[in-house]
């Protein structure tokens, strides 16, 4: 952690983070009642507080494990004065069920998230039928899930879990992948890849309105 990550921690954690403890009332949270746009991992940031600059319609809600991330989206956030973005330093799935109230998201957003390679790992991946039933409850109807990789393995996984989820409707024509919308930033590590011809795979789904999301979530 550098020493400006660290400092932004200690300054601004009230300012910009949100306790992980007690359901969140994002009207309160962001002083108004606009979209909601959660992501998962964002990283250091850079792409988050670039987006919400782009759409300040809109407010964004991160969540990301790795302290340095935090503090470096912090420093961001205050130095290019960005006021709809709020902060989770704290577990993905645990956030999702206790901090996000039912149908308040107007989009759930997880680029590049561990692909946990190895097959002994798999059951590590985030993108799991939970999952999807999780963020189909917090989703409002019309909403969407877009997930990006560039692990192709990754992307056949969750292609197969989400087309199999009759909470949600395949975005792409032939049921496949989707070209990169223009809201998603091209971030330095995708383009180091896309320079050594990687691939990177779209997934966008979005939430159908009959579903019943009285479900419980499966596991």
């Amino acid at each position: 952690m550098t020493a400006a990550q660290k400092q932004a921690l200690d300054t601004l954690w009230d300012k910009y983070c949100l306790e992980h403890e007690r359901v969140c009332d994002f009207s309160e949270e962001f002083g108004r009642t606009a979209p909601i746009i959660l992501e998962i991992g964002f990283g250091n940031g850079e792409s988050l507080a670039k987006t919400a600059i782009q759409n300040p319609d809109k407010d964004y809600v991160g969540i990301e494990v790795h302290k340095p991330g935090v503090g470096n989206l912090l420093a961001q956030l205050e130095r290019q004065e960005i006021r709809n973005v709020r902060v989770f330093y704290h577990d993905a799935i645990e956030v999702l069920e206790n901090c996000i109230p039912a149908h308040s998201l107007s989009a759930v957003h997880l680029f590049f998230p561990d692909p946990w390679h190895k097959r002994k790992h798999h059951k590590r991946r985030i993108v799991r039928p939970s999952f999807v039933h999780l963020i189909a409850q917090k989703l409002v109807v019309g909403g969407y899930f877009h997930a990006a990789t560039d692990w192709q393995h990754y992307a056949q996984h969750m292609l197969k879990i989400l087309n199999v989820a009759d909470q949600f409707a395949n975005q792409s024509p032939d049921q496949g992948y989707c070209p990169m919308p223009g809201y998603r930033p091209l971030t330095k590590f995708e383009q180091r890849g896309l320079r050594l011809g990687h691939g990177v795979w779209d997934l966008i789904f979005n939430l159908e309105p009959t579903v019943d999301r009285s479900n419980t979530i499966r596991t």
